[in-house]
């Protein structure tokens, strides 16, 4: 049920936010500044080397489950566990691994792979992603998710790269389950601007919801 919970998480939030950092304490930073905004799901990212310290951070300031704190950037089963055990609650990954996705698999959370073409789509579904994670997003457009969704409508699909404020809406009326963003949002940390970040989150939080309303009332 744990992983149930997750992913409904996800999908009603509809937004998750990459967050790639120079540190923990930076990373920590962009996360608070996202849950100011109204995000409930983030992703720290392994690509730098205070990931596990953040997670770890972050999952015990939120322990009562007002955000989802994932790990990206997850390219084996080694840093998979170390990322559970650190406290992440959903893994991503820029490409399918079976390995990855039976470890997922096993402690029941999910797992969100990337993949570009709807060969690679429909792979990872097969392989046991609980959502797809469209990227590079900005190479793929909205137009890729209507396509695809012509021979794949059960496919739960999640662009990440390219996406923003302005174009959020456009991606969900594609029929994008959630949205993945990172750099468009939290691009303000570089200058310690968390400000911005907390209104740009709002926007997209908005931004979604509404798209949403939209779709349902027609």
């Amino acid at each position: 049920m744990q992983k149930l919970k997750y992913l409904n998480k996800i999908v009603d939030s509809g937004l998750v936010v990459v967050i790639r950092a120079d540190n923990a304490d930076q990373a920590c930073r962009i996360a608070e500044a996202c849950a100011d905004g109204g995000v409930a799901v983030m992703e720290i990212t392994f690509t730098f080397g205070g990931a596990v310290e953040a997670i770890a951070e972050l999952a015990k300031r939120h322990q009562s489950g007002d955000i989802l704190i994932g790990a990206g950037t997850v390219l084996d089963t080694e840093t998979t566990r170390h990322a559970l055990l650190a406290g992440a609650q959903f893994i991503v990954s820029p490409s399918c691994s079976a390995d990855v996705a039976r470890m997922c698999r096993r402690y029941q959370v999910p797992y969100l792979p990337g993949a570009g073409t709807s060969q690679e789509v429909l792979a990872a579904m097969e392989d046991g992603a609980d959502i797809v994670k469209l990227f590079p997003g900005e190479a793929l457009g909205p137009a890729f998710v209507k396509a695809l969704r012509g021979p794949l409508p059960q496919a739960p699909l999640m662009p990440t790269g390219g996406v923003s404020a302005e174009n959020a809406a456009e991606w969900i009326k594609a029929g994008c389950v959630a949205l993945g963003v990172g750099g468009n949002l939290t691009k303000g940390a570089k200058t310690g601007d968390f400000q911005s970040i907390t209104k740009l989150a709002r926007q997209l939080v908005d931004n979604i919801r509404a798209a949403r309303l939209e779709m349902a009332k027609s």
